[in-house]
């Protein structure tokens, strides 16, 4: 008999709570599993305690901003298939060429309409070989 399959896990990591609980929000009518954090601290923790598939990451947070998290993620072992999306307001070059060098897999600018979010999730998850099939 098959197990039920899980459905993807995506972390939203904001300091902006209003917009971190809608994206959770909005993304778990669409079956995935959510967790949110509102800073690059505790983003790091439920990250660990998660595991998700995919993060959505802000990256002007005060204290530790998204290029750090995705440092301090990329640098783990069981983060490393895990997809990275910066989700951010800044879209020039010098931005877009530093998330690629720390390791993110999308880019893509808020405010962002949930087709383009769904199509980066589903786009940087490829790129790390797809959703893993967890079961219940």
């Amino acid at each position: 008999m098959d197990q039920p399959t899980i459905p993807p896990r995506i972390l939203i990591v904001d300091d902006n709570d209003a917009a971190a609980d809608i994206a959770a929000e909005l993304l778990g009518l669409y079956n995935y599993k959510t967790a949110v954090a509102y800073s690059g601290a505790e983003g790091l923790q439920t990250a660990m305690a998660f595991m998700p598939d995919v993060v959505l990451l802000d990256l002007g947070m005060p204290g530790m901003d998204g290029y750090q998290v995705a440092t301090a993620l990329r640098a783990m072992p069981a983060f490393q298939d895990v997809a990275l999306i910066a989700f951010t307001a800044w879209d020039d070059p010098a931005t877009l060429a530093r998330t690629r060098s720390v390791g993110f897999d999308q880019h893509i600018t808020k405010p962002s309409s949930l087709d383009e979010i769904l199509n980066a999730i589903h786009s940087a998850s490829a790129m790390r070989g797809g959703f893993h099939q967890k079961t219940a």
